[in-house]
């Protein structure tokens, strides 16, 4: 696929609001296939990326496109194939379920009311569908959005913050229904400001802080830059320690929960190996670890706030896009 058809592709994104700097030139790249986690705290800007994503609100800078479509010129034609919902989808609760998909297939048209039992069936709510949704859980209430969404056969699922409010269980169903659908070939944009959810679903990460992406790229490639970790346990941890800080090679040697982690390439394990020995320091365990995504990120954010965050080199640049006829549930 060439860059010009990515289904997400932002330039230079920008929004302000007065005196407020809410986006900070952005660019984002998710690429057919991805699990892309748009990751980063609450306020980081997530949110309001995606709504000048899909032409909710107009950015002050840059441009998006999706499948190489512009919206603000092309309107809602360009969000063919883009499905999804930003913060929390709503529907009328004193219908059913069924009701409301049955409405909102109806705005759709192509044979979407076809698929109602399809969906419901993907999103495990057939049973309830007879319900009124005002008795649903907030978890139901979620995965009927992503029922919603899937009425147009979208080729991008856009969810924002998919799992927030949801019970252990209903993350943990969360995580299996975007995996499904990812299985079956639909690009997912996933924004989310819990690691463990990202750590678990996404391929390829945007890490956003104060408006700016610190980081874009795989996850995997993050980890490695993370550097090969090491978890030591032997007979006297103290000491362990204070010739871990004399190692050559060894570095950001500390204390750990379950005794002492640091960060060396395989040589300098080896001579630290032989230094404990020497010292009649006996090795119970000795565990390579990648940097976890929390160790990553928080590493990332605060090099962001010092001012030395890197960010991804920006390309070419395009546009953003509306909601009209796309089942896009965006909350008012």
């Amino acid at each position: 696929m060439s860059d010009e058809a990515l289904p997400v592709k932002a330039r230079g994104l920008v929004k302000r609001y007065d005196d407020v700097l809410a986006v900070d030139h952005i660019d984002v790249n998710v690429r057919a296939g991805d699990v892309y986690g748009f990751l980063g705290p609450n306020g980081a800007g997530k949110t309001t990326t995606l709504r000048m994503a899909l032409g909710l609100i107009t950015p002050t800078e840059g441009t998006v496109e999706l499948f190489g479509r512009d919206p603000l010129r092309q309107g809602a034609r360009a969000l063919q194939g883009v499905a999804g919902f930003v913060e929390s989808p709503r529907f009328y609760p004193y219908m059913t379920g069924r009701k409301n998909l049955e409405l909102l297939a109806a705005l759709d048209g192509d044979g979407a009311a076809a698929r109602i039992d399809e969906v419901l069936d993907i999103v495990d709510l057939a049973p309830r569908a007879r319900h009124r949704v005002g008795g649903y859980s907030h978890g139901m209430r979620q995965r009927l959005g992503i029922a919603a969404a899937l009425l147009r056969r979208p080729r991008l699922l856009i969810l924002d913050e998919p799992a927030t409010g949801l019970d252990p269980a209903g993350m943990r169903d969360m995580r299996l229904l975007i995996r499904r659908l990812a299985g079956e070939g639909i690009t997912v944009l996933l924004s989310s400001h819990q690691l463990p959810e990202v750590q678990e679903l996404c391929d390829r990460v945007a890490i956003v802080d104060s408006g700016r992406v610190v980081y874009e790229g795989a996850l995997a490639d993050l980890r490695r830059q993370g550097g090969a970790g090491y978890r030591l346990h032997c007979t006297d941890d103290a000491r362990a320690l204070e010739l871990a800080h004399e190692q050559p090679g060894v570095e950001h040697a500390r204390a750990g929960e379950h005794g002492l982690l640091f960060q060396a390439d395989e040589r300098s394990v080896g001579a630290l190996s032989l230094t404990l020995g020497r010292s009649g320091i006996g090795i119970l365990t000795l565990t390579p670890e990648l940097a976890t995504l929390a160790d990553l990120f928080f590493r990332l954010t605060e090099d962001s706030a010092d001012g030395s965050g890197t960010r991804e080199p920006s390309a070419t640049a395009h546009a953003p896009d509306p909601v009209g006829a796309a089942r896009l549930l965006e909350s008012k």
